[in-house]
């Protein structure tokens, strides 16, 4: 028996070379993996695969890791079965870099029965190709046919167990996690969040605080976006802002990047992008239609008839359809995926007492951090999706202390003197923000064309005269009934809240808002 209670001393070294191994088709072709999931796809109008898994979101409740949590001989059981499942079933193994970062480029290796290659074909499109002989630095087996549902995270090993489940999200997370847990060892910061780049033109060939661009003399902005799935990180981070050229606003991330502590952010998924589906709206988000209607884009609990007519809008098989899409059918998206340097953080909430922007001090910045306000979507939990919820950094995927990381991202937002925002994308009492609304809210604020006051209401710093938007019609005081007593129990519960992390500082604590 190993120091684990498992007769396996470690699992990535128990596993056979794939590229020998006769169990094993190493490294197929997307044909190749399409063919294999044949009998399980429905083929859209557009040319492209469509598959429905029997889990549709991820199971949060029965994911551990070993720093977390005390794993005893049955959590070690999970790992063992899955590298046994690795050495006698018909299995299809793929090689992925995720990341192009120097500090933050590691090597995934995927393995999944060949019987399920349609998890293998969807999560291979959001990675690109690993160098050729590479060893992996992250390994995960995943079982989806299982006795028991169970994810068993060993960090400092890379190896992730993924048992009785065929969510494609499982393979997904399962290598960012690691790669943000990674990133925090190096003294950075792993964000479930996506980045943008932004250049605009200077007034009077003046740049502003941000870097500028000599060549073109236009104004760069850094961006990054935090906010729990479903809730508009991916819609914003592809917007272009209503930007016309030479300006532009073009996307790097969409769900996952490191924050380093010389304020470059590095990217994580080099080729495609893992959307929701639901309300896909061709009006509204027209490079993410576009990119989803293509021929390339991978559909997964999307409703599809057997014509192969596709309905963005139906929710027969879950709310939380899916569709991998290529960055390069995204014209939003960027060939960059690193972020040069960060100017602006950005919290995304659903909070109905929250404006829809604030501009927030590095301690107040902490404290959304650790509140992690938002709704619950059918991404996390479909049963309770649009239920108020707290996820410290919105981020479920956190190894080690989450207090430690709200220390760390104040000291990070401090020292690279990053300016940070609440972004309220839902409702200001019964008072909807449209997309509009916040997307000239990113707009002006990106120029610096904001000009601020003090929310009697809230407390917080908010804007008071926007270019081109009434945010008279978003005082939280005029549109919340009860709005005083309502903020007083609201601030109350987010101390008590606080409280709960004993590693948090006190400055932190007392910033809540």
């Amino acid at each position: 028996m190993s120091q684990h209670g498992t007769a396996i001393e470690s699992p990535t070294a128990a596993l056979a070379d794939p590229r020998t191994a006769d169990n094993v088709t190493y490294d197929p072709s997307f044909a190749t993996l399409r063919e294999f999931a044949r009998e399980k796809e429905t083929t859209t109008e557009y040319g492209s695969p469509s598959y429905t898994s029997e889990h549709r979101s991820r199971n949060a409740d029965r994911t551990e890791n070993a720093l977390d949590a005390e794993f005893g001989p049955a959590d070690y059981e999970h790992v063992e079965r899955v590298v046994e499942a690795a050495g006698d079933r018909e299995m299809v193994c793929l090689d992925r870099k995720l990341g192009r970062h120097p500090d933050n480029t590691y090597v995934c290796r995927y393995y999944v029965p060949k019987e399920f290659s349609r998890i293998a074909l969807t999560w291979a499109n959001l990675f690109e190709p690993a160098p050729d002989g590479a060893e992996p630095d992250f390994t995960t087996v995943q079982v989806p046919d299982a006795d028991e549902v169970a994810i068993r995270v060993l960090p400092e090993e890379g190896f992730t167990a993924v048992r009785g489940t065929d969510y494609t999200g499982e393979a997904k997370k399962s290598f960012l996690r690691l790669f943000m847990f990674d990133a925090k060892r190096q003294g950075g910061l792993g964000l479930h969040a996506g980045t943008k780049r932004v250049r605009l033109e200077t007034e009077d060939g003046e740049a502003g605080d941000a870097e500028t661009d000599e060549e073109s003399d236009l104004e760069t902005v850094g961006q990054v976006f935090l906010g729990l799935s479903g809730t508009g990180k991916s819609t914003l981070t592809a917007h272009g802002l209503g930007l016309d050229e030479p300006e532009d606003a073009t996307m790097l991330q969409d769900d996952v990047c490191a924050l380093r502590p010389d304020g470059t952010v590095a990217g994580s998924e080099g080729e495609g992008l893992f959307i929701k589906t639901i309300g896909l709206d061709r009006e509204e988000q027209p490079a993410l239609y576009e990119a989803a209607t293509h021929e390339s884009a991978v559909l997964e609990n999307v409703d599809v008839d057997e014509d192969g007519t596709v309905d963005f809008d139906s929710d027969a098989h879950t709310a939380n359809a899916r569709a991998v899409v290529r960055r390069e059918h995204l014209p939003s998206a960027d060939e960059e995926i690193d972020l040069e340097s960060v100017d602006q953080v950005f919290f995304i909430t659903r909070n109905p007492a929250m404006p829809p922007l604030a501009k927030l001090s590095p301690e107040e910045a902490a404290a959304a951090f650790m509140l992690g306000e938002s709704v619950q979507t059918s991404a996390g939990d479909p049963s309770s999706a649009g239920e108020a919820i707290r996820v410290v950094g919105t981020n479920p995927f956190i190894i080690g202390s989450e207090g430690e990381e709200g220390n760390r991202f104040r000291d990070l937002v401090a020292d690279l003197d990053v300016d940070a925002y609440l972004l309220n994308t839902g409702t200001v009492g019964d008072r909807d923000v449209g997309v509009d609304d916040t997307v000239t809210l990113l707009r002006e604020v990106s120029r610096g064309r904001i000009e601020w006051a003090a929310d009697p209401t809230t407390g917080l710093t908010v804007p008071d005269a926007v270019p081109g938007l009434d945010v008279s019609r978003f005082d939280v005081g005029d549109a919340l009934d009860d709005a005083d007593e309502h903020i007083a129990d609201l601030r109350e519960e987010r101390r008590d809240y606080l409280a709960e992390f004993d590693d948090l500082d006190e400055e932190i604590r007392a910033a809540v808002y």
